[in-house]
Parts: structure tokens; C-alpha cells; sequence
């Protein structure tokens, strides 16, 4: 992309409460049948303007058409049951009521690749698409069927491979796969979890990214992080890996994390989308906090393979708040925009 530092989110945005309840992750729909369809698309031209409003380069649909990252793609799947639900601990940290897979996983139709096409129309600038990567796909979920974590990887694998291509002939120039169980599951990651994630981009020709983080702001992920020290090293158990992967961006946390900066250097060469704003607050940053951030960060990545974003998703937050913090991160990054061109 032409632009220098063009900004970006990395997830989810906060849903109009006439579309589902406000400040609230995973919250049920407020309508259903054609009005909820209809609010849906009123949704998504909504948050484009905001984006828009905000600065915001790289838009996307701030999921507004989903109620979970990983569940609204899955109930889209064949050999998935909701109505058995089993109690498992996801992300090794919390307990979650998640589906069933009962057989053989399949996709017989296009999941978002409609929503993705009613959002190009509205737009010609750049769309990135979020798609749940395979290890988080098997870790919010019970597997009844195939009983083995990295078969079932596979299997999604193809099946997001299926939907990824779909999206990009939609007109998506980004497609990001979720992956935060990449920083628990570090065994799994090395030995299976990052071939299947290239797997689910093989034949792409639009830009890929992972997005790996340390989860939103909930009380449990603030608990768990509360227990990783004064330094966050995760990403050091993937980052070698990734940085040899086929995948061009990776998107990490950064704002109010505790990641020393300088694990960056394990990925050098790749594009980097950086979190310069923390979502588990209500404060909005200062376009000079967020300035600050990507000037330690360019300390290890090119300016021109550098992408400013968010942390993780901002769904449970206040709109007028992710409205000002999608401006302090356009006003941010046009800081350092001008600081490079002197």
C-alpha cells in the first residue's frame, strides 16, 4: 500500500444498541428475521463511517454481522451441534459453554463473503477481513468426533482456505486469521498450528495477516495476565516460526502490554500491525501516546512495513470511546507520518 503507516483495527468494534446490547461481548441480537438482516447492513455502513470519520485507512466491518469471532463462523458448518453444549476450559484460563463437533466438519455455503461484498460496495478504500485461525477454532469447542486436536486443525484449515479465497474474489485486500491460542498452546503451535494457518492461506494472492493477542479486556484475561510477570514473552515461543511462514503481516499487542519491544526482531521482514491503542480501558489515548509508541516501535520494524491498529477487539466498549480512540490512532500515526517526511 502506498501509504505510509496506514491505520487499522484489529477486531471487533461496538455494535449500535438497536443491534445488540451495548458494551457487552457476544451479546444476543436484538431483532431477528429481515429487520435483523436489514440492521446488520445499517451496522456495517455505520461503522464504515466511523472508520471513515476517525481516519481509519484499512477499514473493516468491525464485525458488526457476528456475535462471536470464532462461533458465528463455526454455527455456519456442518458437523457442529449447538444444542449439545459442553463446559470446556478454553485458552488453558476460562471455562465457556461452547459447541459440539459430532462429524465429519464441512462447509456447505459461504459464510461472510455476502457481508464482504455489501461492504466493498460502500467503499473503495483497502478491507481487512478477520477469519478465527485453526487453533482457535478446536480450542472453543468440545470434539466428540474426531478426538484429536491437530486433525480437526486440518480439517477447519480447509475450510477457511475455502472462505478466504471467496472473500478475496469478494474484493477483500486483507484477510487476518485470530489466533490467540497461539499464545498458550506453544508445542501445538510449532508442530502443527502454524502449517495449518498456512494451510487456510494457500493459493491466496491478497495479503494475509495473524493476529495474535493476549485476549479483551475481560476480567479473566486481565486475571491470567496479572500472573505473566512484569514481562509478556509469549510471543517468543512463535515469532521464529511465523517470521519463516508465508504469512505477510503479523498484528501483536503493544499499548499498556508488558512485551518487550524488542521481540519484534524475531519477525524482521515481515509487516507488523502494531496495537498502539490498549481496549481493556475507557481512557483515550493521546495522538502523542500513540506517537510515542510507534516511535519505539520503529526502533525494529521499517516504517514502510509498519501498520498501526488496536489492541484486541473494542466490542465491550462505550462507541463514543472507540470513536476516540480510532482518532487518537489516526492522529497518532499522522504524527509520525510528518516526523519522516522532515
Amino acid at each position: 500500500m502506498e501509504l505510509l503507516l496506514p491505520t487499522s483495527t484489529a477486531g471487533s468494534l461496538p455494535k449500535p444498541s438497536w443491534l445488540a446490547e451495548p458494551e457487552k461481548i457476544w451479546s444476543p441480537w436484538a431483532l431477528e428475521g429481515e429487520q435483523l438482516s436489514e440492521a446488520k447492513q445499517d451496522a456495517l455502513r455505520l461503522t464504515l463511517q466511523e472508520q471513515r470519520h476517525a481516519g481509519i485507512d484499512i477499514v473493516s466491518d468491525g464485525e458488526q454481522t457476528r456475535q462471536h469471532f470464532v462461533t458465528t463462523f463455526i454455527e455456519h458448518l456442518d458437523g457442529v451441534d449447538f444444542e449439545n453444549r459442553k463446559t470446556v476450559k478454553i485458552r488453558d484460563r476460562y471455562e465457556a459453554s461452547v459447541p459440539s463437533v459430532v462429524g465429519a466438519v464441512s462447509r456447505q455455503r459461504p459464510v461472510f463473503v455476502d457481508d464482504a461484498k455489501f461492504l466493498r460496495q460502500q467503499t473503495d478504500q483497502p478491507i481487512k477481513w478477520a477469519l478465527p485461525g485453526p487453533m482457535t477454532m478446536i480450542d472453543t469447542l468440545y470434539d466428540g468426533h474426531y478426538k484429536s486436536r491437530e486433525k480437526l486443525a486440518w480439517e477447519f484449515a480447509k475450510i477457511l482456505n475455502q472462505e478466504a479465497k471467496e472473500l478475496e474474489a469478494a474484493g477483500v485486500d486483507i484477510i487476518q486469521f485470530d489466533e490467540p491460542a497461539f499464545n498458550v498452546f506453544f508445542d501445538d503451535v510449532n508442530d502443527w498450528g502454524i502449517a495449518t494457518l498456512e494451510r487456510a492461506i494457500e493459493g491466496l494472492k491478497c495479503e494475509t495477516a495473524v493476529h495474535i493477542c493476549y485476549g479483551y479486556g475481560i476480567k479473566a484475561n486481565n486475571d491470567w495476565k496479572k500472573t505473566l510477570g512484569s514481562e509478556w514473552r509469549q510471543y517468543e515461543q512463535a515469532f521464529p516460526k511465523l517470521q519463516q511462514s508465508n504469512i505477510d503481516i503479523v498484528s501483536l499487542e503493544c499499548q499498556n502490554s508488558h512485551v518487550p519491544m524488542d521481540l519484534i526482531e524475531l519477525i524482521r521482514g515481515k509487516k507488523v500491525m502494531v496495537g498502539a491503542i490498549d481496549v481493556a480501558t475507557n481512557t483515550i489515548e493521546t495522538p502523542e501516546e500513540v506517537a510515542d509508541t510507534l516511535r519505539k516501535v520503529l526502533q525494529f520494524v521499517d516504517a514502510d512495513k509498519l501498520y498501526p491498529s488496536t489492541n484486541c477487539g473494542m466490542a465491550p466498549l462505550p462507541r463514543e470511546v472507540a470513536r476516540g480512540k480510532l482518532k487518537a490512532l489516526s492522529e497518532g500515526a499522522a504524527i509520525i507520518r510528518k516526523e519522516l517526511s522532515v
